[in-house]
């Protein structure tokens, strides 16, 4: 059955229209009045809904019983990412979302060959959000990863300092005595995972993110791609 991803506040026995982009997708899909349909808001669950009416752009659905699934992994990781260049980035947030990660932060590395401020940072948020969006409608989750605005390192440090509740923080990382991530990675549920953009981070990045409590693990002797390395982790951590 098609699953939507629909941010409203949703209750058994109310009827409501959908938002423009999950109507837009019936309307793709040419459905019709009594077609049956999932919608989840990201707050847990999701509910079985039926399609009323089918307007020339709008959608109008009635919400059946809730389903209390969840699909999401044991281990919560939270992704800092090194902005990679063309399409990588949208791949790796389609993949990320894929397999489970808890939100994502694009990071603005010294080595990214994007570039992102001001009104051009936010409309690519916004678009890698909707890649989040669509990931999760398509691979099952009730829950969509959160795309964080991107920001350097060195900011992103600055707002998080750490502390006793901030969970394990690991940097993928080339240098020598760098641990193996199945070593490094015991019983933890909570997860901070950077991970720099083509080239990787610098050596004062890696230093700043090894000053702040990242401990620097290791994927074994070969060099993932930017976009394939955190992948990879998240793989090791959530399935």
């Amino acid at each position: 059955m098609a699953r939507f991803f629909c941010p409203l506040p949703l209750h058994t026995g109310d009827a409501v229209s959908l938002p423009p982009s999950a109507a837009r997708h019936v309307q793709v899909l040419r459905m019709q009045p009594g077609d049956g349909i999932t919608l989840f808001n990201g707050e847990g669950g999701e509910y079985a809904a039926t399609v009323t009416r089918m307007g020339r752009s709008d959608v109008d659905v009635s919400i059946g019983a809730h389903t209390p699934l969840e699909r999401e992994a044991p281990c919560a990781v939270h992704v800092l990412a090194g902005i990679t260049a063309n399409e990588r980035m949208d791949w790796l947030v389609e993949k990320a979302t894929e397999l489970g990660a808890a939100s994502l932060t694009p990071i603005t590395a010294e080595r990214s060959v994007l570039k992102l401020k001001g009104e051009r940072a936010d409309k690519k948020g916004a678009h890698w959000q909707a890649v989040a969006v669509a990931a999760s409608e398509q691979c099952g989750r009730n829950r969509v990863t959160r795309i964080d605005p991107a920001c350097s390192l060195a900011d992103w440090l600055a707002r998080h300092p750490a502390t006793v509740q901030t969970g394990l923080r690991l940097v993928l990382s080339l240098s020598v005595g760098s641990q193996a991530l199945k070593t490094a990675v015991q019983a933890h549920t909570h997860i901070t995972l950077l991970s720099g953009p083509e080239g990787g981070l610098t050596p004062a990045e890696e230093a700043q993110a090894l000053a702040a409590g990242f401990l620097p693990v290791s994927l074994g002797p070969r060099v993932l791609r930017a976009e394939t390395a955190p992948l990879a982790v998240l793989a090791a951590l959530t399935l």
